[in-house]
């Protein structure tokens, strides 16, 4: 039987995940100019690379002002991704794919091989901020079906 602590855990990412997409706003344009695409791009591998230095205020200065919300500090965001988030944390291979738009929202996809050796599509929700700056709103993994 799985620890308590796990259920909350799982139940947490998951709940944070649905309250993310449910306040993200619709983007209008149904395409992610080249541009921004590069942006996104860049803020992504620009968490992913603070995680692998355990740069947790980096990595938390990636996240939206909701993140920022949901989680209070970079100590919090960075046990929710070691915790629930491995493939993310720690990655053994990332291959970055398209931008496009998921149920309104630019989305960044992700191949990564997790630190168990299985691969994953992570799916990041992007948020486009009022100065300019494109900022992660949200993560989800899914299996990946990649040959």
């Amino acid at each position: 039987m799985r620890h308590l602590s796990h259920w909350v855990r799982d139940l947490a990412v998951a709940l944070c995940s649905v309250m993310i997409l449910a306040a993200s706003p619709v983007w209008a344009d149904d395409a992610v100019s080249a541009g921004d695409a590069a942006a996104i791009h860049q803020a992504v591998a620009g968490q992913l690379a603070a995680f692998q230095r355990d740069d947790g205020d980096k990595a938390f200065g990636y996240a939206t002002p909701k993140i920022h919300a949901m989680f209070g500090t970079p100590d919090n965001f960075m046990l929710m991704v070691r915790n629930g988030y491995a493939p993310v944390y720690r990655p053994r291979h990332v291959a970055f794919g398209a931008v496009d738009i998921q149920e309104g929202v630019p989305t960044q996809h992700v191949l990564l091989t997790g630190p168990d050796g299985v691969e994953v599509e992570a799916l990041y929700f992007m948020e486009h901020e009022a100065d300019g700056s494109w900022l992660i709103n949200g993560c989800v993994l899914r299996p990946s079906f990649q040959a």
